[in-house]
């Protein structure tokens, strides 16, 4: 099944730079095209592993907002073989809205109310909670990957996250109480077939990943089509577990007896 709808084009035609630095993680300078310096915001709290060394050929969106204190917000990078990824992570949460109410992504096609950063768990709000007489409550949480560390897989996290072992906790207690509990990575990577979780980068996240599956929790991998025009949702990937995943979630299921 493909997840494909209508595609979210940029609201203003980017521009192509190269990287020279990212620092306090919301700021790049870049070198457009014509040799002028720029400054951009950069969209992404994340450690953007792979995706931020300097001279890579990135995208870059205009704006003449006045109330902006940069002309220009970095949305690409540019692999420069025909493959792109998305560093904004807000792209995920609107695309998925989008294929939410069009009722594009099948597994929660049933569902006809769709309400965004609800209040749940333990002082959390979930980015989408979906409800629909005779359903089970869905709560859904939308996660960007970006990594690959290896050709064709991409992975997450992609630095210790704290927040994110929280939010699969509260997906768990959500699954406990007869919830649908979902957890929907968007590769925001075109060069990816496969998602798995970085065990080695963030132990406790995948020790909390697999606590929540034994829960119920419900994984949706879900890839993109991604141009400097517009980015589009693709095809459902498969989650690939790594050689010690098994270990991973027979220690979550002993620590749980404890």
């Amino acid at each position: 099944m493909t997840y494909r709808s209508q595609p979210m084009r940029f609201q203003t035609e980017l521009v192509p730079a190269r990287l020279i630095r990212r620092y306090k993680r919301f700021l790049a300078d870049c070198t457009l095209e014509g040799g002028r310096e720029v400054t951009a915001h950069c969209a992404n709290p994340g450690s953007m592993m792979g995706l931020a060394e300097p001279g890579m050929r990135i995208w870059l969106e205009p704006n003449d907002d006045p109330k902006r204190k940069l002309n220009y917000g970095w949305r690409l990078v540019d692999h420069e073989n025909g493959h792109f990824t998305g560093v904004d992570t807000s792209v995920p949460n609107r695309a998925i809205k989008a294929a939410l109410e069009a009722r594009k992504v099948g597994a929660l096609s049933d569902y006809g109310t769709i309400r965004p950063e609800v209040k749940y768990g333990e002082n959390s709000r979930i980015d989408f909670l979906l409800t629909e007489p005779g359903r089970p409550d869905a709560y859904v949480e939308v996660k960007s990957a970006t990594l690959s560390r290896s050709p064709g897989l991409a992975e997450f996290p992609d630095s210790v996250t704290k927040r994110g072992a929280k939010h699969l906790r509260d997906l768990a207690a959500m699954a406990r109480l007869g919830h649908r509990a979902i957890l929907l990575y968007l590769v925001q990577r075109t060069d990816c077939t496969g998602l798995a979780v970085a065990t080695d980068i963030d132990p406790g996240y995948a020790a909390a990943f697999a606590d929540a599956r034994l829960a119920g929790l419900e994984t949706l991998v879900i890839g993109t089509h991604i141009t400097p025009q517009e980015v589009t949702l693709a095809d459902p990937l498969p989650l690939k577990m790594a050689p010690d995943w098994p270990l991973t979630e027979t220690r979550a299921r002993e620590d749980k007896k404890l």
